[in-house]
């Protein structure tokens, strides 16, 4: 049974042997191929093209600008930054950092084009004037709530300066006591009978 090489990429030779289940496929030259006998080729590491390049539907090089930043687990990073800048920006912008401010760019162009999708005049100022804002909010009502426990302190200082004025002033006035021969005296002095 005659079989006809098919070039493909990279160029591989099929040959059929009169059992219809079992073939043996070889790279390049047929004469190194047995039907019985095959040598197992080492696997190949295949390394996936990072999310930029795979998104722009380019070869990814082995020292892309983009590779360390754009992970392909996660191509919405590239997706939202690219929507804003662009690539060609991106890669500009990263080419004229030193490597070690590279990954904090990365971080800051994507927050702004995050901030710019959701809002398109202002962007990242309207993000910060916002929360301007309610730090102020949040000052002036820490300012209030101090105003309100220094009045509270105030009171109980007064409160408590009441208490020691009212207690010393007890402690200095004693209550007057009488003898007991006087109260006896006085008792037999004023004594009349009840009946006449």
């Amino acid at each position: 049974m005659d079989c006809t090489d098919r070039t493909l990429t990279p160029p591989i030779s099929v040959s059929i042997t009169s059992d219809p289940f079992s073939y043996s496929t070889s790279s390049t030259s047929p004469t190194q191929s047995s039907p019985t006998a095959t040598t197992p080729s080492p696997p190949q590491l295949i390394l996936s093209p990072c999310a930029a390049c795979k998104i722009l539907r380019r070869r990814c090089a082995d020292k892309c600008v983009l590779a360390p930043y754009f992970p392909p687990s996660d191509p919405l990073k590239f997706t939202i930054a690219h929507r804003v800048f662009g690539a060609a920006n991106i890669i500009k912008f990263l080419q004229e950092l030193p490597e070690s401010q590279r990954a904090d760019a990365v971080s800051s162009m994507v927050y702004e084009a995050n901030a710019r999708l959701r809002d398109p005049v202002y962007g990242c100022a309207g993000a910060i004037c916002q929360l301007q804002k309610h730090v102020s909010e949040l000052q002036a009502e820490l300012a209030k709530a101090r105003a309100e426990i220094a009045n509270m302190e105030c009171q109980q200082a007064n409160l408590v300066a009441l208490l020691c004025m009212e207690m010393s002033q007890s402690q200095v006035q004693p209550i007057p006591q009488q003898l007991p021969h006087e109260s006896s005296s006085f008792f037999v002095d004023d004594w009349e009978p009840l009946w006449t």
